[in-house]
């Protein structure tokens, strides 16, 4: 059954989109979990569809859109909460509500019926072509290279920002580079599970890693281990029961962070009350 399915070219394009965007979510994910930095990757992922709509009216490939309006976003977002002059929850908001609003507007703005938006919204991984998968292919070498490259600088910058400022590192450039890895990791996520889920993708793997190891590199191994089992298992159950491959995908990556959380909750319980019988005796 399984070497029937890999035999049609769709279901190979939607492995290796999974498996690509698996990396990303490795690598980004753990950095934007310790950092924080969750809601603000939905404020850029969700801006993106401004990006989507407006590549529709003009005419030119909607992901492209996505991007531009991803990494605006990013560097909005990021500049206004590096100068403290709004807090970042409402900034992030305004930019989450205006990229819908923006999307939903440049729809409207079409002559003749409006284009099916499903696939950006929620995912549609068994619909990536080659293109999506060139164009993942190269966000996913460029964020992963750049994690690579500057994989001490991040530890620092996740340990203290002001203990990596003194040592040299540049944590406003550091900040602004994530977001914009933020931005291609929300372009690549798209297609793979849509707008409205790329945040659980990004964050779950990455989570239930935290909850397996404190190591930076063990959890980003992780993370991207577990990101492409989610997308490979997705995969096989939403194509045998004919559902959404996106929401599927989303479930069992954070059906996997609760049961891991619980496992490790109901282990750490009973070693404290192993340890306090020791005390006793």
């Amino acid at each position: 059954m399984i070497n029937a399915i890999l035999n049609y070219q769709f279901m190979q394009n939607a492995i290796m989109a999974g498996i690509l965007a698996s990396i990303v979510c490795g690598l980004i994910g753990v950095i934007i979990v310790e950092k924080k930095l969750v809601m603000m990757s939905g404020g850029i992922a969700h801006t993106a569809y401004g990006g989507v709509g407006l590549g529709y009216l003009m005419g030119f490939e909607p992901i492209l859109g996505a991007f531009l309006f991803a990494v605006c976003a990013a560097f909005g977002i990021g500049y206004i909460n590096r100068k403290g002059g709004a807090r970042s929850d409402i900034i992030i908001g305004l930019f989450w509500s205006l990229g819908m609003a923006l999307g939903i507007l440049f729809i409207a703005l079409m002559p003749g019926y409006p284009p099916d938006l499903n696939s950006y919204l929620f995912g549609n991984i068994l619909s990536v072509t080659k293109l999506d998968l060139r164009l993942t292919a190269a966000a996913t070498a460029f964020v992963a290279i750049v994690v690579v490259l500057f994989y001490h600088h991040w530890k620092a910058y996740l340990f203290d920002e002001q203990f990596a400022s003194i040592i040299g590192v540049q944590t406003t450039f550091m900040e602004y580079l994530l977001l914009i890895l933020v931005a291609m990791t929300v372009v690549v996520l798209i297609r793979v599970v849509g707008i409205i889920l790329v945040l659980a993708l990004l964050t779950a793997p990455a989570a239930t890693a935290g909850l397996l190891s404190n190591h930076l590199q063990k959890r980003m191994l992780y993370a991207v281990l577990l990101g492409s089992i989610f997308c490979i298992a997705g995969l096989y159950l939403s194509y045998e029961w004919n559902i959404a491959s996106g929401a599927v995908i989303v479930i069992l990556s954070v059906s996997c962070y609760f049961l891991t959380y619980t496992i490790r909750s109901v282990r750490e319980r009973w070693e404290r009350h192993h340890m306090a019988n020791a005390a006793k005796q």
